[in-house]
């Protein structure tokens, strides 16, 4: 009988630039990512829904570029003139829209960034015109901002995330259950995230293997809870 032991470990993404898979619905973006130098007025503007890599591509950017991440939502709390002295990326704008203090810190930093001759490395889900900024000087050199978006995954991006988030989780999938998933699941991030956490709980739940047979009952289930008869 086959066995395989699963442990409930910590999740532990990698985000080394190896570990990002280029396809065309992302090759843009890791273009772009790759060739700072040439961003336009020193900034770039990087969204893409949950899951789709920006937090990756950040680090990537960041060790080739020496940048120093921070999130939006901890922008008041930080040295900002010392922040300024890096290149930097700041993650979730968006999260920071009714947050004035946020929003006038990340607009010290965007000046004091691109004055010291430093790149800056805007992300958010959407184009950000939709980032509602309430502050309209940073909305609007937001707006200004040359934008170039992750867009949502073909079926080659989707397998390869599918395997890299089984991989975070130390997981081997069986070779027949990613295809399956693939032809299964929304076309979303979002979606392939969930249904790898989904058969990760199930088969530690279970103490058994990751496979297509597990994967088939759950999303039979899933199709069951949606019958209205």
């Amino acid at each position: 009988m086959e066995s395989q032991l699963h442990f409930d470990l910590p999740v532990k993404p990698a985000l080394g630039r190896g570990d990002f898979f280029v396809s065309p619905a992302n090759a843009l973006a890791v273009a772009m990512i790759d060739l700072s130098e040439s961003w336009t007025g020193g900034k770039l503007v990087l969204s893409g829904p949950d899951g789709a890599g920006k937090t990756h591509l950040a680090h990537v950017w960041a060790t080739a570029s020496g940048a120093q991440i921070i999130a939006a939502r901890d922008l008041p709390a930080a040295d900002i003139p010392a922040l300024a002295c890096h290149p930097v990326a700041v993650e979730d704008v968006p999260e920071i829209a009714n947050d004035p203090q946020a929003q006038e810190a990340l607009f010290h930093l965007h000046n004091l960034v691109l004055a010291e001759g430093h790149r800056l490395l805007l992300t958010g889900r959407a184009a950000p015109r939709h980032w509602h900024l309430t502050l309209p000087d940073l909305q609007s050199r937001v707006e200004g901002t040359h934008h170039v978006a992750l867009n949502p995954p073909d079926d080659v991006l989707l397998a390869a995330v599918l395997a890299k988030l089984f991989a975070d989780r130390q997981i081997t999938p069986k070779p027949d259950l990613i295809p399956y998933l693939v032809t299964r699941i929304d076309r979303s991030f979002d979606a392939a995230a969930t249904i790898v956490t989904r058969l990760d709980r199930a088969a530690l739940a279970e103490a058994r293997p990751l496979t297509r047979a597990l994967a088939v009952r759950m999303l039979g289930e899933d199709s069951a809870d949606c019958d209205t008869t």
